[in-house]
Formats: C-alpha cells, sequence, structure tokens
C-alpha cells in the first residue's frame, strides 16, 4: 500500500500538482476505494444470503403432517416460495427420488434439481444452491427436536445435515 501511495505521490509531483492538491487526490481516490469496497461487500453480503430466494420448493408431504406444515412456514419466512402436495404414498416419493431409508424423515422437498428431505435449515438449502453440490440433496434424518418445524420449547437435540447421492454414499455437511 505504501508503495502505491509513494507511486501516486511521485507521478503528482512530476505533473506540478502542490502538496494540498496532492492530498485532494489522495483523499478523493481513499473516498473512491472505500466507496468501491463497500459497494462490493453489500452486494455479496445481499446475493450469498439471498440466494435463490423466491425459488419455488415442491414439498411432498402427508396432509395429516403437522411439522410439515411448520417448516413449509419457516422456508416462506426465509424466502421461498412453496408448492405443497399432500400425497397418501410418501414411501413411494422417497423411492422415486432415491432418498436412502437410513436418512428419511416425513417431508421430501424438491429444489432447483436437489432433493431435501426433513426439517433441513434453509440457511442449508441457500448454501446447497449457492455451491451447487454434486449430490442428490441434503437430509436431516428423523425429526430431531429443535430443528426447523419440530421446535419444542427450549429443547435442542443435537443433529446433523448430511449430504447423500444417487449410491447411498452419504457425508456430514453441517452440524447443529
Amino acid at each position: 500500500m505504501a508503495h502505491s501511495f509513494i507511486g501516486l505521490q511521485t507521478y503528482l509531483i512530476e505533473r506540478g500538482v502542490t502538496t494540498l492538491k496532492m492530498m485532494s487526490k489522495i483523499k478523493q481516490y481513499t473516498q473512491i476505494t472505500a466507496i468501491s469496497m463497500c459497494v462490493l461487500f453489500v452486494g455479496y453480503f445481499i446475493s450469498a444470503n439471498n440466494v435463490n430466494a423466491g425459488t419455488v420448493i415442491k414439498v411432498y408431504k402427508s396432509a395429516t403432517c403437522g411439522c410439515c406444515n411448520k417448516w413449509i412456514n419457516y422456508m416462506q419466512k426465509s424466502g421461498f416460495s412453496i408448492q405443497s402436495v399432500d400425497v397418501n404414498d410418501m414411501d413411494a416419493v422417497k423411492q422415486h427420488y432415491q432418498i436412502p431409508k437410513r436418512v428419511t424423515s416425513c417431508h421430501t422437498a424438491i429444489v432447483d434439481g436437489y432433493v431435501i428431505e426433513g426439517h433441513v435449515p434453509a440457511n442449508d438449502v441457500k448454501k446447497l444452491l449457492s455451491e451447487r453440490k454434486d449430490v442428490l440433496g441434503l437430509a436431516v434424518p428423523g425429526m430431531p427436536v429443535g430443528s426447523p418445524g419440530m421446535e419444542m420449547g427450549s429443547r435442542l437435540d443435537r443433529y446433523a445435515v448430511i449430504t447423500f447421492d444417487d449410491e447411498g454414499n452419504v457425508e456430514i455437511f453441517h452440524q447443529y
């Protein structure tokens, strides 16, 4: 940074710019740089936190499942649009989307080509959509208390969000 400052100072002196004018130019360049950095930071922050906000998530669920409806409301509040489909045979849905039995939960969602199984937090879905991992999707196996849609007072069970692929391989994506 000092080298750049000295280079700018030398450039301005060679052109007959006075010290006062030089300081004014340096201040102007500093302000422009600061403003540019702020614009870039804000743009990145907005895009990173609103990745695919408004994207439609198609949720397959049982008509009688209350926690599925809570998860749907949570995802809507997180910026996603929801298309809810009540089905009688969730096992057929899970087979169709190749969800390994060991990671299943109560509802299955499809978003932008990915499968979202169970009570996956919105930020993990957004991260997956942003990173475009080569997986079938994300899952929160079972129905852990404290996961989105499974809130029960202050109780919070530890759980993991995992990725899964079409060969049944799983990997931890995020832990809570």
